[in-house]
């Protein structure tokens, strides 16, 4: 993989980084812990501009970003309706909750979306909720772009400093992918459980009266 990136970034320079973050974005297995720091290193050994390389990378991961957001509102919450009604219980949300979120994402929205691009193996999904729940594209525009440059820019400039051995970052990143996958699981488990135990609760209420 990092071998066909350095290809893509020696051949094509700028535009290719803007490229491969656009891929990035569409197409998650393709990881910007690696896009990201070889260009930086391109840019320590004179080859590209760093701030260029941030630019060029920020610009072609909004563009993924964009696509998702504009597909995922395009299909609207209210077409999951039916499919949150029967698969529920393993999706573990109801309808009601998808409404509170509708609201709690009007408020908080921008902050969730800024934060999520910023913490790896999730933050190329967050467009989705964002388009679901309609949240106003200029709000998802300017919190993405914040939260996406900041990525960027981190992984460029860790690159550029640390030239030859940007494979350590890896080791900095790898064990946070792993443990946001674990809270995910963790998260997922718990709300099983008690989407579970409430269902019981409930039914037991109601055979009492």
């Amino acid at each position: 993989m990092s071998d066909w990136v350095i290809r893509v970034i020696e051949q094509a320079g700028i535009l290719g980084v803007g490229f491969l973050m656009f891929l990035e974005t569409i197409f998650p297995p393709i990881p910007s812990e690696v896009i990201m720091p070889i260009a930086g290193v391109a840019a320590a050994r004179g080859k590209l501009v760093l701030w260029q390389v941030i630019a060029s990378g920020t610009t072609g991961a909004m563009l993924g970003n964009i696509f998702w957001y504009l597909a995922a509102r395009a299909l609207g919450i209210q077409r999951l309706h039916p499919i949150i009604d029967r698969w529920g219980q393993w999706l573990t949300i109801s309808w009601p909750e998808v409404e509170r979120s509708q609201r709690w994402f009007g408020i908080h929205g921008p902050l969730f979306v800024l934060i999520g691009r910023v913490i790896p193996t999730i933050r190329s999904l967050v467009s989705i909720p964002a388009g679901l729940l309609a949240m106003r594209f200029r709000n998802f525009i300017v919190a993405s772009t914040i939260g996406t440059a900041l990525w960027t820019a981190f992984l460029a400039g860790a690159g550029y400093k640390l030239g030859q051995h940007y494979h350590d970052i890896d080791q900095v990143i790898a064990p946070l992918s792993s443990a946001v996958i674990i809270a995910l699981i963790s998260i997922y488990a718990w709300r099983l459980w008690d989407h579970r135990r409430s269902k019981r609760a409930k039914s037991a209420a109601d055979m009492d009266e």
